[in-house]
């Protein structure tokens, strides 16, 4: 949830029951994929993210237990 809209960072893991972990899962949210925070509902709740080409809204709660790690910085100019 500390993305910022536009920011990237790599999911590293989902801290959370294991039929939910399984269906996000399946939307795309694999340990190693890029998650890039996209926009938000007034209040922040729900928000948007991309991940693996599909923009999937989650809520605060369930986002937060979305564990990232920071991508890798661009190549310099």
């Amino acid at each position: 949830m500390e993305l910022r809209e536009g920011e990237q960072g790599i999911l590293d893991r989902l801290e959370l029951p294991e039929d939910v972990a399984r269906r996000l899962m399946e939307l795309g949210f694999v340990p190693g994929s890029p998650i890039v925070a996209a926009l938000s509902a007034p209040g922040g709740d729900p928000r948007v993210f991309r991940v693996d080409g599909s923009e999937i809204a989650l809520r605060r709660d369930t986002a937060a237990q979305l564990k990232l790690r920071p991508a890798a910085s661009a190549a310099a100019d």
